[in-house]
């Protein structure tokens, strides 16, 4: 538990996240990028922030920029086939998985809420979202979305979110003096991209709400003018 809780803080702390990849490079950067986009435990990793991170390095020439954009879109291609396979072998039992400390049901099902609401595109949106980019392709696995109609999906996905947040870091990572403000640049990037899950939840429970208010009002058990 203690060790899980020292290496979230160590991927979740601007400089010690740039210190890792400078020091696993290409390697490390593919690993966490699979691991968050294709595998149910990585939900918790960093993926905007270390996107933007390793750009920021590349444009500050520690890091190949073509070489971010191959190897990882590579990476979350794989990674979200490997979501794919997962959602497709286990099936609808997967939603009846206990609660855990490396899961939690909730995040499957919300995942499965954006995919009813956006269909096939869900496998592009998501990139975008935490926690849903994880769980949205093993829902398109268990819902037997058809793997070639996946794939082009995963692909351009996959490419386009590798290539917006590297390339915004890339350019950050010219401007002088951009170290000084690193942390503030994970944060603003952290808060940007939980804004659509926020704004989804809000929309959620106000669909709730209203459902709620429009549901007819049961009966009472005394009929009228009987006497309790």
């Amino acid at each position: 538990m203690e060790l899980l809780k020292e290496a979230l803080a160590l991927l979740h702390d601007p400089e010690k996240l740039k210190a890792l990849i400078l020091w696993g490079s290409y390697p490390v950067l593919f690993a966490i990028v699979f691991s968050e986009t294709g595998l149910l435990i990585g939900f918790f990793l960093p993926g905007d922030s270390l996107l933007v991170t390793a750009g920021i390095l590349a444009g500050q020439g520690y890091l190949n920029l073509w070489h971010l954009f191959l190897l990882l879109s590579a990476a979350a291609i794989a990674g979200d086939s490997t979501g794919y396979a997962i959602g497709h072998k286990a099936g609808p039992m997967i939603f009846k998985r206990p609660k855990s400390l490396l899961f939690n049901p909730e995040h499957l099902a919300r995942a499965q809420r954006f995919y009813e609401k956006y269909g096939g595109k869900t496998i592009v949106l998501a990139r975008f979202v935490p926690i849903i980019r994880t769980f949205a392709p093993v829902v398109a696995g268990v819902g037997r979305m058809r793997y070639r109609r996946f794939l082009s999906f995963n692909v351009f996905g996959g490419i386009g979110w590798i290539v917006a947040m590297s390339s915004a870091g890339y350019f950050l990572g010219r401007l002088p003096g951009v170290d000084r403000y690193l942390h503030l640049i994970i944060v603003l990037v952290i808060v940007i991209s939980v804004i659509p899950g926020v704004v989804e939840v809000l929309k959620e429970r106000r669909h709730h709400r209203r459902q709620a208010e429009a549901a007819p009002t049961p009966p009472s058990p005394h009929g009228e003018g009987e006497q309790a």
